[in-house]
């Protein structure tokens, strides 16, 4: 027994002395902040002095050197998430997780993101080549360097590659995905159409409040014969939403505002930004400072793109809200007997592309990728091209950032280098997807706003609006060309004296143009006029105070009727009491909002899975706007509270009372028995979830970061949860990825917060060092002078240029 002890403990002490060592060896992955570095690529030396946030801030003599610098710091920093980031547009995340990935992968690479940045680059200025060029050999300087890589490398055992000027255009338009989205709405109305009357559809995908519904044609009809003939063109495209990558939340969008001199005590503008994006550990921002020539931009980078994409320079700032335009269209195309398919001017061979993918721990996959005229056909993502039988039909997709001539990156890349309004117009001319409201200020004291990107056009005899899949052989769904730039909305100097837009209606009545029917409901727009109506002239701490707003006004709008529901227990009468002394608040230490919400899943559960059936899983969203209207007494709407699976339930007051008793059971078995003791901030922690390790639980512990947080779908300070997620279904998933001030009466003094930290590095102290900040509504200054960057504490590294 002694000698197993010993040799017990001889085991368990070379186990720690290995962990130690490893812990020590994977410590010098930390990047080099002081000293000196020689590089190759560089044609003159840069400063990059990292603040005591680990924001770098980089002194050059050219753009060009200081995007190779910024790629060197990208790198630095953020590796793994370079390589996630490129992986991931390329559809190439199975060499490093196996197939688990596969369905992603066929995908993205299906959708072919990597192959129509390629053809971009072909499209863009020679000045922005050059600029992707250096920022691509500032990370492949940092490769060449040989350094000890960061743990996900070791854990994986991936290898980084050389980046190319693509992978930056293809990561951009790997955003653009994520901000997009309103085909998973036109999947939902053909499935919707087999069950369905289109009144109902239109009710259930529900138009802008106060709006009739788009006149379309009917769904039924349009699809009845083409299921008669036993294609499955709804199932595909409900497995497409659920297979394809970023399922969308709710509400998603952003904030922003701007206000002129007349509405602020110092006499100039204020502009605010929060941009809503999923929470990743690290983030999807980088905060960076270029100075080039004594010039200085300042803000929000990606890493993979070398841009400083929302921010400030000495002249103006700017700020970012999705329009949420109509740019994703599904087409069936009909096939003939040889495998063609159909056109208005007769058949046409598919272009077909081979690829393979390459699976960790498996055989290679080979891919086979049809693309119509409009587009790839991303049914075939469902099963081998070579099982489809000749006659039927598939679905291909049409995307304006798939088109060869999307010059986005060019405008990113010279955004932040405009003087004035026009050369800010200038510069976002070029920007195509996904289309922005741009806010806008400036020291001269003007104000402006712009709606900048590429919408298609549609005919005038086009009876679906974007808004279904619609027949490709037939001439009239076809896009009719682009909104020219000249007609998008836009406002300089507006009578109002401010601008805001939270992913509302941004069209004025009787605009020309059609832009989207699926605005996002206006609960942040109404809550941020109010909040901007309630202060005669606001300072930075005023608009501080609007970010962290957390009165949720869909809540507030339903709560009279929810409270009108007779209680069939003792809990229900308790948590009804609760509820009436409660004023809508999102507050992360009270139980009411976590009832409220509780009570909110099961009963949007209880409208509409029956309705959806097989479609329900994916489609599971708050709909505040849809269930308002259900609820509040409007008698045809009502229909949708006769749930099919519960006999009991015909009518919404007695939806309302059972669904209220099933919350409560659910409430309790997740948080425990007394309700006084529930907290919503702990069941809506924002988890910021680590790519690919955030669905491994012991790994996850270890890379997701968390924290309590306030807030819903609908308030100022969003917070979005997923119903569909049965282990955390309020958890926070989806927020403001970063908050920005500026203050156009003294730029130095703007601020400015992400949700993790600088450092993609578990192992480093940035790596989650503004989550508790963020959470908290803090801030940090945004910083160029360098008198003041000396003062404080920093460190500084030195790039010279290797002898050649």
């Amino acid at each position: 027994m002694r000698v197993l002890a010993r040799l017990l403990l001889a085991v368990l002490g070379l186990a720690a002395l290995a962990a130690a060592g490893a812990y020590f060896y994977l410590r010098q992955s930390l990047p080099t902040v002081e000293g000196e570095v020689r590089l190759t690529g560089l044609s003159a030396p840069v400063e990059v002095l990292r603040d005591r946030y680990g924001v770098p801030h980089i002194f050059a003599a050219s753009y060009e050197d200081a995007s190779f610098a910024l790629g060197y710091a990208h790198a630095q920093d953020r590796l793994w998430q370079l390589e996630m980031n490129r992986r991931i547009a390329a559809g190439r995340l199975s060499e490093v997780v196996g197939k688990g990935a596969l369905e992603t992968d066929r995908f993205l690479r299906t959708l072919g993101l990597r192959r129509a940045a390629e053809a971009n680059l072909r499209a863009l200025d020679a000045e922005t080549r050059r600029m992707l060029t250096a920022y691509a050999d500032g990370i492949n300087a940092f490769l060449a360097s040989s350094p000890v890589l960061p743990p996900e490398f070791w854990i994986t055992g991936t290898q980084p590659e050389p980046w190319t000027p693509a992978d930056s255009v293809a990561w951009m338009k790997m955003m653009a995905w994520d901000l997009g989205g309103n085909w998973r709405n036109e999947v939902l109305r053909m499935r919707l159409a087999k069950v369905l009357p289109l009144a109902r559809i239109q009710e259930f995908v529900a138009p802008y409040p106060g709006e009739a519904p788009p006149e379309i044609t009917d769904l039924k009809t349009l699809y009845g014969s083409l299921e008669r003939d036993g294609v499955q063109l709804a199932e595909d495209g409900i497995r497409l939403a659920e297979l394809a990558p970023g399922v969308q939340p709710e509400g998603i969008g952003s904030n922003n505002w701007v206000v002129s001199g007349t509405r602020t005590v110092s006499g100039k503008p204020l502009l605010a930004n929060d941009p809503h994006l999923g929470l990743t550990a690290p983030p999807v921002w980088y905060f960076a400072h270029l100075s080039v020539a004594g010039a200085n931009m300042i803000g929000a980078t990606l890493p993979g793109v070398p841009a400083i994409v929302l921010g400030r320079s000495d002249r103006f700032a700017w700020g970012f809200t999705n329009t949420g335009p109509d740019v994703q269209d599904l087409y069936i195309e009909k096939l003939d007997n040889a495998g063609n398919y159909l056109t208005p001017e007769g058949p046409r061979a598919f272009q077909v592309i081979e690829e393979t993918i390459h699976v960790k721990g498996a055989e290679p996959e080979r891919l086979r990728i049809r693309v119509s005229r409009h587009g790839p056909v991303v049914s075939d993502v469902l099963r081998p091209t070579q099982e489809i039988a000749p006659r039927g039909h598939v679905l291909a997709f049409a995307w304006t950032a798939l088109l060869d001539d999307d010059l986005t990156s060019q405008s990113a890349l010279k955004l932040a280098r405009a003087r004035d309004w026009n050369g800010f117009l200038a510069a976002v001319r070029d920007f195509h997807t996904p289309q922005q409201n741009m806010v806008y200020a400036d020291i001269d004291g003007n104000i402006g706003f712009v709606a900048a990107g590429r919408v298609p056009l549609r005919k005038p005899d086009n009876d679906l609006k974007g808004l279904a899949p619609a027949p490709g052989w037939l001439a009239k769904y076809d896009w009719n060309g682009y909104l020219p730039f000249d007609e998008l909305p836009r406002a300089y100097n507006p009578a109002s004296d401010e601008v805001h837009t939270a992913n509302h209606k941004i069209t004025p009545p009787g605009y020309a143009h059609f832009i989207s029917a699926e605005w996002q409901a206006p609960y942040r727009a109404d809550r941020i006029r109010a909040l901007l109506d309630a202060t005669p002239r606001h300072t930075v701490a005023s608009f501080a105070r609007m970010q962290s707003d957390v009165v949720s006004l869909a809540m507030r709008e339903s709560l009279p009727r929810l409270l009108a529901t007779r209680p069939r227990s003792e809990e229900a009468r308790r948590a009804l009491a609760q509820l009436a002394k409660w004023d809508g608040e999102m507050a992360p230490g009270r139980p009411e909002p976590l009832i409220a919400w509780g009570w909110w899943r099961e009963l949007t559960r209880g409208l509409y899975a029956d309705e959806l059936g097989d479609a329900f899983r994916s489609n599971w969203l708050s709909r505040a706007n849809f269930v308002a209207k259900t609820i509040s007494g409007d008698r045809e709407q009502a229909r949708w509270c006769d749930d099919v699976r519960t006999p009991a339930v015909e009518t919404c007051d007695e939806l309302l009372a059972l669904s209220l008793e099933a919350a409560l059971a659910d409430l309790r078995q997740r948080y425990g028995e007394d309700s006084s003791g529930w907290r919503w901030g702990e069941a809506h922690v924002a988890r910021h979830e680590h790519r690919p390790f955030g669905r491994q639980p012991l790994l996850a512990r270890a890379f997701d970061i968390r924290v309590p947080t306030p807030g819903d779908a609908y308030t100022v300070n969003v917070g979005r949860n997923n119903f569909n997620d049965e282990a955390q279904p309020f958890a926070n998933r989806h927020a403001a990825s970063l908050r920005a001030i500026y203050d156009l009466a003294d730029l130095e003094k703007s601020l400015y917060i992400h949700s993790g930290g600088q450092s993609g590095n578990l192992l480093s102290p940035h790596y989650e060092a503004f989550t508790e900040a963020w959470a908290n509504g803090e801030y940090i200054q945004m910083v160029t002078a360098r008198k003041t960057l000396d003062a404080q504490p920093h460190k500084l590294l030195r790039l010279t240029p290797a002898p050649l």
